[in-house]
């Protein structure tokens, strides 16, 4: 409203600021444009807001700054809405936490960084994400997070230049009851005797086919959860365990950097996983695209499956559906690759950036606010206990994680396995995985074939890879 009065008062005056009009209408014109100058001194005094409207810094008048984070986990939604008011009330700095919803974070952060209150923190998830994000990533060598890293070479860089801090440390595998693979061993007939026979894919898929068969003898609806494909449960296939044939790949290649090609070497054995997800499952394939994240996550809760495919993040939920910790366990997604050898997928693709575009008093206010999330008591007991992250800062080296899966994943690490490196931050896009989703859903209910997935993993990397690169 005050930009508006100005213009209005300019455009009474002639080229070289003389009032337009006859003698009397710039006397009258004269009297309105003092009244209205004296009116806008007044406006700007009691409304300083009013003039940062025309443009401006977005920092809080008292000059703390703000801070905007667009969160990329919707499970870690209430935790970290939590932590801000927490805070805000400490130190009177104003946090906003906005949650992408599961599937579109790339997109919702395109909107919101078009806005003039742009997110400060956001995040990519590696080298691929950070390509579309480059201009915008502040260096954050000066931050607390960064310094507290246990290995900086975890860090994502450009050159010199500390582009990205992960802020989490994640393991996937497959979740596994206890209490119902102990009920099973004791079955007449069982394919095992001990969980600790259950250590190969053919072992696996022995053991799963026999549930299956059994289902009703164990009292369960089948072995593996549902693989839903809407966007809350897609992800687990056309990315994680797609990871699965990407890694073994570029390990028996060599491929350390995001390759212009690939071969699929491998895709038999995801067929094969994959066909024993659909085969040995809770759900007809049919169902699957309308079947959810929470679908899944229900039917292991309440003992329908015995196996789900997901990560250490997944222990909030099933905690929440009633689950404890001594009834839940994680081994590998065994390949049938290298069964003895394999360990749990551990990696990340959650690492911090601050928005370099936005004001010095809320780029400071933003690695403030990291400082205290990733130091303070109540900042590491959310990070830690409630959702479940395993971190990377050496601040956390007294903290024990009361997640279950978190606990398997360190016994994982100490086992001398390898562990599955996280390869799905090299996928040339978000439209590969999407569609090498929908190949996989419609070969899962019939109405497409395995060539068609294929055709979407290996040609569609070309085609994608060149698309991102172009130019």
């Amino acid at each position: 409203m005050v930009c508006v009065g100005i213009i209005e008062v300019l455009r009474c005056t002639g080229p070289n600021g003389e009032l337009d009009g006859t003698t009397e209408e710039k006397g009258s014109m004269m009297n309105r444009t003092v009244k209205s100058a004296v009116a806008l001194i007044a406006v700007s005094a009691m409304s300083l807001g009013a003039l940062a409207a025309c443009g401006g810094s977005s920092a809080s008048d008292d000059g703390k700054g703000k801070v905007y984070y667009l969160n990329f986990k919707p499970e870690a939604a209430d935790q970290w809405k939590d932590l801000a008011e927490a805070y805000t009330k400490e130190t009177g700095v104003e946090v906003t936490v906005q949650t992408a919803a599961s599937g579109t974070y790339e997109q919702t952060l395109k909107s919101e960084m078009a806005k003039s209150e742009a997110p400060t923190l956001f995040q990519v998830n590696g080298p691929v994400g950070y390509a579309n994000w480059k201009d915008y990533t502040a260096d954050m060598s000066d931050t607390e997070p960064y310094a507290q890293l246990q290995n900086q070479d975890i860090a994502l860089k450009d050159g010199d230049k500390v582009v990205g801090v992960p802020y989490a440390m994640e393991t996937y595998g497959l979740i596994y009851n206890k209490d119902l693979l102990t009920k099973y061993t004791e079955l007449s007939g069982a394919k095992i005797s001990s969980l600790d026979d259950l250590n190969s894919y053919d072992k696996l898929k022995e053991v799963a086919d026999d549930i299956q068969a059994r289902k009703d003898e164990l009292g369960v609806q089948g072995a593996f959860t549902s693989a839903g494909f809407d966007s809350s449960s897609d992800w687990r296939f056309k990315t994680h365990l797609a990871n699965l044939p990407l890694y073994y790949e570029f390990k028996a290649d060599d491929v350390t950097e995001q390759p212009t090609t690939i071969k699929g070497t491998y895709l038999p054995e995801y067929k094969n996983i994959f066909d024993l997800y659909l085969k040995d499952s809770t759900t007809e394939p049919t169902q699957l695209s309308s079947k959810t994240g929470d679908d899944a996550n229900s039917e292991f809760a309440l003992g329908e499956a015995v196996f789900y495919q997901n990560g250490t993040w997944a222990w909030s939920d099933l905690q929440k559906a009633g689950m404890s910790a001594d009834s839940i366990g994680m081994m590998p997604i065994y390949f049938g690759a290298d069964d003895s050898n394999e360990g749990l997928a551990t990696g990340s693709e959650n690492y911090w950036c601050v928005n370099e575009k936005a004001s010095e008093a809320d780029q400071k206010a933003t690695k403030d606010f990291l400082k205290w999330v990733i130091t303070s008591d109540a900042g590491k007991k959310s990070l830690s206990s409630d959702m479940g992250f395993t971190t990377p800062f050496k601040s956390f080296d007294d903290v024990t994680s009361d997640n279950p899966l978190v606990q398997a994943a360190v016994e994982d690490q100490k086992s001398g396995k390898t562990q599955v490196s996280w390869n799905f931050t090299m996928m040339p896009s978000e439209e590969w995985k999407n569609q090498l989703g929908s190949a996989l859903l419609e070969y899962a209910q019939g109405t497409g074939d395995w060539d068609a997935v294929k055709t979407a993993f290996v040609d569609n990397w070309a085609t994608e890879y060149q698309a991102a690169h172009e130019g």
